[in-house]
């Protein structure tokens, strides 16, 4: 039998101190996100970004938590519902930290009977800190509990037809009719992890036009990949290339991918962009990145450039071409 194992990044399993500092820890320590040598990552980790940022955290999430709490887990697993109504397969949804863990997710498909496993990292560009080290965590939980499930994992699917009809639907039912500008806000990374996941290490980052070239780096080059899914979109949205941009948000520290989001909603503001439509296309479920950092600082950030209407697209969520492009997704 074959089940389906959706898996989204997590978030703190409630508002607690403890909570946030567990969720901050575990996410911060994993070596795919703060690659640093261990001592040094676990001295940044331990003794400065947690005790000096759970605050923050724990301020931002209060902001977007809900009755059913964290809007991404609880999205994620009204996904997981719909798309195993949709497939009649058995689907479980998991974390990459926290709960719902991997580990419960693999004992109930192992009770089930599931012999083969397709698991979908829900992130539709490809990063270190993202699919690769869910796919890592995935086999190393499989092999700890010493379960006979063959795992097939889905790719990135940044420029998969199904998914650009999705964004671009969503987007064309929720822009302004004024709008003057939409742009494309990603989640950054550091370079260095762009240049550390290119196979032929002398391809990302060697010339301008990099992303442009056809190369073996591609499929594991975040930043070539954004720029392909926004493209596309505006492509199939007719845009002029005035009409939208490109920019990457919640960065840590330096020699972070550019141009950074919060400058160029200051500059689009300057600029005399008074309309503004803002996606963020590498979250497809909602998330404090989407909610807070996004239509809450985002927006206040725009309008007080001297912006006048600021409009935040939701992610994909529950969209049904979108549930399409699951459903497809996983049956072949």
């Amino acid at each position: 039998m074959q089940g389906i194992l959706l898996i989204n990044l997590g978030s703190p399993k409630d508002l607690e101190d403890l909570s946030i500092k567990e969720y901050l820890k575990e996410f911060l320590s994993d070596d795919l996100v703060i690659d640093y040598p261990k001592f040094i990552q676990k001295v940044l980790v331990n003794l400065l970004i947690v005790p000096n940022r759970y605050k923050k955290t724990k301020e931002a999430y209060s902001q977007i938590w809900t009755d059913t709490g964290s809007p991404l887990i609880s999205q994620t697993i009204e996904l997981g519902k719909r798309l195993s109504k949709r497939t009649s397969l058995c689907v479980e949804v998991a974390m990459r930290y926290q709960e719902p863990s991997i580990e419960d997710a693999l004992i109930k498909f192992s009770k089930s009977n599931i012999s083969k496993l397709k698991v979908v990292p829900l992130y539709p560009h490809y990063a270190m800190s993202t699919s690769k080290t869910t796919q890592r965590e995935v086999r190393r939980v499989r092999d700890k509990l010493n379960l006979k499930i063959d795992l097939e994992f889905v790719d990135s699917f940044h420029n998969a037809n199904g998914y650009i009809d999705a964004l671009c639907e969503i987007i064309k039912n929720k822009m302004q009719p004024q709008s003057e500008f939409l742009l494309f806000s990603y989640h950054g990374i550091p370079n260095r992890h762009l240049k550390k996941t290119d196979p032929t290490k002398k391809h990302c980052l060697q010339s301008k036009n990099c992303c442009e070239m056809e190369s073996l780096a591609k499929p594991y080059c975040y930043k070539a990949q954004v720029i392909e899914t926004s493209r596309l979109c505006a492509d199939s949205l007719d845009m002029k290339s005035s009409e939208w941009g490109i920019s990457f948000q919640s960065r840590i520290g330096p020699g972070w991918m550019k141009p950074f989001t919060d400058i160029e909603l200051k500059k689009l503001a300057e600029k005399g962009i008074k309309n503004l439509d803002v996606v963020c296309p590498s979250f497809v479920i909602d998330n404090l990145e989407t909610l807070e950092e996004m239509n809450l600082r985002g927006r206040e950030t725009f309008l007080e450039a001297g912006g006048k209407n600021f409009n935040y697209i939701p992610c994909l969520n529950q969209n049904s071409l979108w549930l399409d492009f699951l459903e497809d997704m996983v049956k072949k």
